[in-house]
């Protein structure tokens, strides 16, 4: 494997930002692409996490997958109603960006997404707001109910009400509740049960549940740490449907 860092900038966010990419030595589709997960980082973290408190190099190397670590600031991976419009950023342009730079698949069958914490919320709006771009997403410890996120000072100088969050697609429960289940990508939810949100997971289980979305979820004891994430990320990567494998 080889390990990029990248300084680049962003059309989407007016700045220059960052990334770390994973590469594998050789690619496992035809043409010499390469599978991609993009990897998030939960709120307090930034594009380093993963691979300070993982070992997600060495966990890529055993599938031969390409793994992107953006860095997203504390922006719940959001178009911020103050800010920068770090969606569009994550689930659009980094993509284009990164494909142009490295030998990355640009194919929905080969991308993926994950994440921690604010990370895991990222990827499951990615997942539900842009079905056709990706083959499945995952969440670890996912921070999903922003309903709870309004409380907060912060999220609401950034990101207004619910109603405006929910307006753009913000709020993952509305998102499942209006989607046509048969378009929705696999998805992953995992949390430990002694995870201070726990109780948003199994809410977001129960309305995926009636929603039909095509959702595994899985929770074991644990708390919102590394030592659970790296454990399970290995699990998302065994999960994922890898063409070729």
């Amino acid at each position: 494997m080889a390990l990029m860092q990248c300084s680049f900038f962003s059309d989407a966010l007016g700045v220059t930002t960052h990334a770390n990419v994973i590469l594998p030595q050789e690619s496992t589709l035809a043409g010499g692409r390469m599978p991609v997960l993009y990897l998030l980082h939960g709120r307090s973290d930034d594009e380093t996490a993963w691979l300070r408190w993982s070992a997600i190099e060495r966990h890529a190397t055993e599938h031969g997958i390409a793994v992107v670590m953006p860095n997203a600031g504390r922006s719940f991976y959001t178009d911020q109603v103050v800010g920068h419009d770090y969606f569009t950023f994550i689930s659009d342009e980094l993509p284009r960006v990164m494909q142009r730079f490295f030998p990355l698949s640009g194919e929905p069958e080969d991308t993926f997404v994950a994440g921690l914490s604010m990370g895991g919320y990222g990827a499951l709006k990615w997942a539900l707001n842009k079905p056709h771009s990706i083959a499945a997403a995952a969440s670890l410890s996912g921070a999903l109910d922003i309903a709870i996120r309004e409380q907060d000072a912060e999220w609401l100088a950034n990101h207004g009400s619910l109603a405006e969050a929910q307006a753009k697609g913000d709020d993952l429960f509305a998102l499942a509740a209006s989607l046509d289940a048969a378009s929705v990508p696999s998805l992953f939810v995992w949390c430990g049960t002694e995870d201070h949100l726990i109780e948003e997971n199994r809410r977001f289980r129960d309305a995926a549940g009636a929603a039909g979305l095509p959702l595994g979820y899985s929770e074991g004891p644990g708390g919102h740490d590394w030592a659970r994430w790296d454990e399970q990320i290995q699990r998302v990567l065994e999960w994922l449907p890898l063409r070729g494998r």
